[in-house]
């Protein structure tokens, strides 16, 4: 079979990921101006705290700007699909050789799941599951919902391998969730398993 080019799910650029790249702007400078204010203040305990409170801001807040920053700016992939396998890359600063891979002869089968509480202000959540195994496969299969829940979630230790390869399905991402599946059997014929229905 040829090689086919690499297909890339990327999410869009939102005004959410914008504002939350604002919302760090301002606590970082917020934080700096703890620090001048408790420099300015002089050597009194009361200085001392609102400095080190200031510090400490400077470094959380500086570390999710610069994640908000490289989720704006830099669009790395949540998704790729290659002739190797499936590809999850690192999250931005790290570096892509970082990225995991599970070679397409382990991916057993696909599973669409929905997580999450219709009517609530959170709602419901879809994922996309690649799962390793058949044991993996047949619980997507059979479970009832809380154990089905499971494959999301990485502290569970019978799912967690399954978990490692959960995607959640975001509305910002550039390709739906049928391209998704297309693309996948382009590369690999598995099974679908999709128990998003209640």
């Amino acid at each position: 079979m040829p090689a086919q080019t690499a297909f890339t799910v990327r999410t869009r650029r939102s005004w959410q990921a914008v504002w939350q790249l604002v919302a760090f702007l301002i606590l970082v400078l917020a934080s700096a101006g703890f620090v001048g204010g408790g420099l300015i203040r002089g050597t009194g305990s009361r200085s001392l705290v609102v400095i080190i409170l200031g510090t400490m801001g400077l470094v959380l807040f500086g570390a999710g700007l610069l994640g908000a920053v490289g989720r704006v700016l830099g669009r790395r992939p949540v998704l790729e699909l290659t002739d190797e396998g499936v590809r999850r890359p690192a999250r931005w600063p790290l570096p892509r050789r970082a990225d995991r891979l599970l070679p397409w002869s382990r991916v057993e089968a696909l599973a669409a799941l929905r997580r999450g509480v219709p009517g609530t202000r959170r709602g419901e959540q879809d994922y996309l599951v690649f799962l390793p195994s058949d044991e993996l496969v047949e619980l997507a299969r059979t479970a009832e919902r809380p154990r089905l829940v499971a494959l999301t979630l990485t502290d569970v230790p019978a799912t967690a391998e399954a978990a490692s390869w959960c995607f959640p399905v975001e509305p910002s991402w550039d390709a739906p969730l049928k391209e998704v599946v297309v693309q996948v059997r382009r590369r690999r014929e598995v099974p679908v398993i999709d128990r998003r229905k209640r």
